[in-house]
């Protein structure tokens, strides 16, 4: 008997363990302020993959967050309009799940006052009110929730700005997709 052969089996069904594993696209937003690691919900399957099309084309890597409030929101992505968002390829219908809110850290699509709640896919924002703005529920898409980096976030509100909230230093940022495992998102989490 050739004893290699048990190690190499063995080594063959580690791999096959390991490829076993599924993975979940985490959204990374690198500032100047720091980075933030953003889980996305299958619960918003639309919103889901909008995100990490975005990104993985590099759409939002010359954009800011443009928007930026204390006890409210950090919103990023293209700025608001007075025309509102009518480019239909980029609106999205709002997808509300129960039990899916704006806490502390929840990440959910910007979109402008229209009858439909249509999201704008260009736009997202990450709740920094440490008691959630759940005013905003069942209006906003939640599709998300940050799982590390609120501190970052708690830095970009603080910074100085204009009279529309904007900051006077641009906030750029690059966003990519990663794919991590239940157990090291879990890691993440439970050490941010």
């Amino acid at each position: 008997m050739n004893l290699k052969t048990p190690f190499y089996l063995l080594m063959f069904l580690f791999a096959l363990q390991g490829f076993a594993q599924s993975t979940e696209p985490i959204g990374v937003i690198e500032t100047t302020e720091g980075t933030i690691y953003i889980q996305l919900f299958a619960e918003t399957p639309k919103h889901k993959a909008s995100f990490v099309e975005l990104a993985s084309d590099g759409y939002w890597d010359s954009l800011s967050f443009n928007r930026v409030i204390p006890n409210f929101v950090a919103q990023a992505g293209c700025p608001d309009t007075e025309e509102g968002f009518t480019d239909p390829d980029y609106l999205l219908e709002p997808e509300f799940v129960k039990g899916i809110t704006h806490v502390y850290g929840a990440v959910g699509a910007g979109r402008d006052d229209n009858p439909g709640k249509l999201s704008a896919r260009c736009q997202f924002y990450i709740v920094q009110n440490k008691n959630g703005l759940h005013r905003l529920n069942d209006n906003y898409t939640v599709f998300g929730q940050v799982i590390k980096g609120m501190d970052v976030v708690d830095k970009i509100v603080l910074v100085k700005r204009d009279s529309n909230d904007e900051p006077l230093t641009p906030i750029t940022m690059s966003v990519k997709i990663i794919q991590m495992t239940k157990a090291e998102i879990k890691n993440m989490v439970e050490n941010p």
